[in-house]
């Protein structure tokens, strides 16, 4: 990237260059463009011209993407507004993106049960770390406050874990015999750091996306920004845009509903914080999730 940033320079001519994360923003007398290293052989021409065909526009102008190591993009001004507000834009610019991608993909019989396995090795994997440390810790005379911490708070995780295992059993009675299952482009990095406004909404960091189920853009959101946004108001809003369907929202359900890996370290603030972490992970999700099982249950 620095060979490339030289040659860079002696064509924009900025009278001013800041380094901002993991890109170079250039600052000249014709306007101000940013140079991001290329990811994954990402095609981002391709991509770009492939939304556009789908009359999704919510990106940053590719300016240069000729060189094998770097693109250049416009600029985006970003407006300040209150994160409430922020995020209700994004959830509505991934609502359309989902729309305007969507397509039915012919899947064979393995695909679900894939998935399946998948998620049920993370369940036993998680349930035997859990009961690992659990037994462990209890025959500790004198617990340290994150042990304490833990001990106090386990049995939230274990029944989180034989919700998730009893969920994935019924989301897969209701998709094993289907030969087809919904994807769209998906961003797949999704954060309100990859938002931006001005007079129109912008995602950046599209080098991570791929055609897959919108749920994992959901449940990658939720994971990202779960404790700085009010997420009950975003899956609202979300499912009035989006046609989504059982097995997909109980899979959504699902994923957010596994506990975190706890990793104890030798510094036992940090533990209390991680510990401390995981479970408001799980009260939260319970609290986000009631609603849709009480009604279900009413039902």
């Amino acid at each position: 990237m620095n060979k490339s940033l030289e040659v860079l320079k002696n064509i924009y001519k900025p009278y001013r260059y800041t380094i901002k994360g993991n890109v170079v923003i250039f600052s000249t007398t014709s306007g101000d463009f940013v140079v991001k290293e290329k990811k994954n052989d990402k095609n981002m021409k391709d991509l770009y011209t492939y939304l556009s065909s789908r009359g999704f526009n919510n990106f940053p102008a590719l300016v240069d993407e000729s060189r094998s190591d770097v693109n250049v993009y416009e600029y985006v001004d970003n407006v300040s507004m209150p994160v409430e507000q922020k995020s209700l834009d994004l959830i509505n610019i991934i609502a359309n993106l989902h729309n305007q991608t969507t397509y039915f993909k012919s899947v064979t019989e393995d695909t679900f049960k894939e998935v399946y396995d998948a998620i049920k090795s993370n369940i036993d994997y998680l349930k035997m770390d859990y009961e690992q440390k659990y037994e462990e810790i209890k025959k500790e005379i004198y617990m340290s406050p994150s042990h304490y911490l833990f001990i106090r708070n386990v049995s939230k995780s274990f029944a989180a874990l034989d919700f998730c295992q009893s969920e994935l059993d019924q989301w897969y009675d209701l998709v094993k015999d289907q030969n087809r299952k919904r994807v769209s482009l998906i961003h797949n990095h999704l954060s309100l750091d990859h938002f931006l406004k001005n007079e129109k909404e912008y995602l950046i960091s599209w080098e991570d996306s791929r055609i897959d189920t919108p749920v994992v853009d959901l449940v990658g959101f939720y994971n990202q920004e779960y404790f700085n946004v009010n997420f009950d108001v975003l899956l609202q809003r979300y499912f009035e845009k989006v046609k989504i369907s059982e097995d997909e929202k109980k899979l959504f359900f699902i994923l957010i509903s596994l506990p975190k890996k706890i990793n104890f370290e030798e510094e036992e603030l940090k533990n209390c914080q991680v510990i401390r972490e995981a479970f408001d992970y799980l009260f939260i999700t319970e609290n986000l999730m009631r609603p849709y099982y009480t009604v279900e249950q009413e039902n």
